[in-house]
């Protein structure tokens, strides 16, 4: 994997961050991008030579615009990694929390995945795809109803670009990562069982994609919950009260 080019959309903080510092301790030359101007500078003072930058709101109708100027810049991209995205709990269905969630983690997530999609395919290039996506996609959770919506919505999405490269027969793979509870801002003033830190997820992820999986969920606790998860009946699911 050494000498390749990675984008990691979303790297101002959390897993983003420790994956690209992950990436470029291994000889990766990366581009971060994300809102925060000043966390992004923050990388690149790491390693100026082998990180670029670039801010990206991806629920920005030119975000797309940007990304391809970043790959440009680098002269090429063999991952796109897309680390972007926002949860909360809502049971009062606040309307400016679910549609920040469907914007970032719907539009943004198809505009920006979908562009690294069309780079791949217009230049005749292997590449990978990778995004993180939860565990929430699992069943619908009624403390955070957009959220484990728009988790499943990836999910499908992934799935469905999956499908589109073989019939177009384009050498992209692609990984869903799956995450449990890991300790970043997302979930900062929740008291969620089974934490895990983001350094250590980026290890997880990293070792993921080294091995080419399809679909990792981290970790292994969390593997077991989501297969208990799925043979719960949709009767019995209603009834639960899960992270409230």
């Amino acid at each position: 994997m050494n000498s390749k080019r990675a984008i990691i959309m979303g790297a101002t903080s959390g897993i983003g961050r420790c994956v690209a510092l992950g990436l470029l301790r291994q000889g990766w030359t990366i581009g971060v991008a994300g809102r925060r101007t000043e966390a992004l500078e923050s990388l690149k003072a790491v390693d100026p030579e082998h990180v670029f930058t670039r801010t990206i709101d991806v629920t920005c109708p030119d975000a797309p615009k940007h990304l391809r100027a970043l790959i440009d810049e680098m002269g090429g991209m063999d991952l796109y990694f897309h680390s972007s995205g926002c949860g909360h709990q809502n049971t009062e269905l606040e309307p400016a929390i679910e549609d920040r969630t469907l914007m970032t983690n719907a539009f943004g997530f198809t505009q920006m995945v979908g562009e690294a999609f069309r780079y791949f395919r217009d230049a005749h290039c292997p590449g990978r795809i990778a995004v993180i996506t939860s565990i929430a996609g699992t069943k619908g959770l009624g403390a955070a109803p957009a959220y484990s919506a728009t988790k499943r919505f990836q999910w499908t999405y992934i799935d469905a670009l999956a499908q589109l490269a073989r019939m177009e027969e384009l050498d992209i793979r692609f990984t869903d990562i799956r995450p449990g509870f890991v300790r970043t801002a997302l979930i900062a003033d929740k008291d969620y069982p089974l934490q895990m830190a983001p350094a250590s997820v980026a290890g997880h992820i990293i070792s993921a994609l080294e091995k080419g999986r399809r679909v990792t969920t981290i970790d292994w606790r969390y593997r077991l919950l989501c297969f208990f998860w799925r043979l719960v009946p949709r009767c019995l699911w209603e009834r639960m009260h899960i992270i409230r």
